[in-house]
């Protein structure tokens, strides 16, 4: 998705949920220095790795035993703290990693070491932790925004990680994505995290998971 596609949604989720575009943007020209000298996956890369196919893995609590019951074909995609349970349940990591860098950061660090590219969101209430980690991710990176991009940040639509990932991967032209772990009733509750919160970040997400799929895109959630 273009921003210009993106755009009115990304102002109606500001609008509804009371963020600070000045906040995003702010974060998105810190993590933009902090990215001078490091190695990019720009478009082209990005288009060279997702293929028709396609599985995302989100962080819900079906994961874990979806992993075991189903075979990941393609390219994989993994939000944030699902980059964790792929590693501890198949030793696997994924081929991108989508985080806004709140779950378990370490884990991503070391599938980053090990080829996974990490796909880096800012926003306004995850500076600190952007100037916390950044520096430790030493393979490819490539930095975003849900503000508006500019040179050296992309934008390609989305809000959550989970619906960033799926996004993400009908840009490059994936045509099957298989969803697992993505249980929008039923949010994994993360310490000092509003519950209600992550609720309605997740009605927006399935929002733009579903309503906004293209013709042509088959979407597939495994249990």
């Amino acid at each position: 998705m273009e921003f210009l596609e993106w755009e009115p949604y990304y102002h109606r989720i500001v609008s509804d949920l009371r963020l600070s575009t000045r906040d995003d943007e702010a974060s998105a020209y810190r993590l933009h220095r902090m990215c001078k000298g490091r190695t990019i996956c720009d478009p082209d890369c990005l288009q060279r790795l997702i293929g028709e196919k396609v599985t995302v893995l989100g962080d819900g609590p079906s994961l874990e035993m979806s992993l075991r019951r189903h075979t990941i074909e393609g390219t994989v995609l993994a939000a944030d703290g699902a980059t964790s349970k792929l590693m501890h349940e198949l030793g696997m990591v994924p081929d991108l990693i989508v985080t806004d860098l709140d779950g378990e950061v370490e884990d991503q660090i070391c599938a980053n070491a090990q080829g996974s590219v990490a796909v880096i969101l800012a926003h306004g209430d995850n500076l600190d932790r952007i100037e916390r980690y950044v520096p430790w991710f030493g393979g490819k990176i490539t930095p975003t925004t849900q503000a508006r991009p500019f040179e050296g940040i992309f934008n390609f639509g989305g809000f959550t990680d989970g619906d960033r990932a799926v996004m993400l991967a009908r840009h490059f032209g994936a045509t099957r994505i298989d969803l697992l772990g993505f249980d929008m009733e039923d949010p994994r509750p993360k310490p000092g995290r509003d519950v209600d919160v992550k609720r309605q970040k997740l009605r927006i997400a399935r929002e733009l998971i579903w309503d906004l799929n293209p013709a042509g895109v088959e979407l597939r959630v495994l249990r």
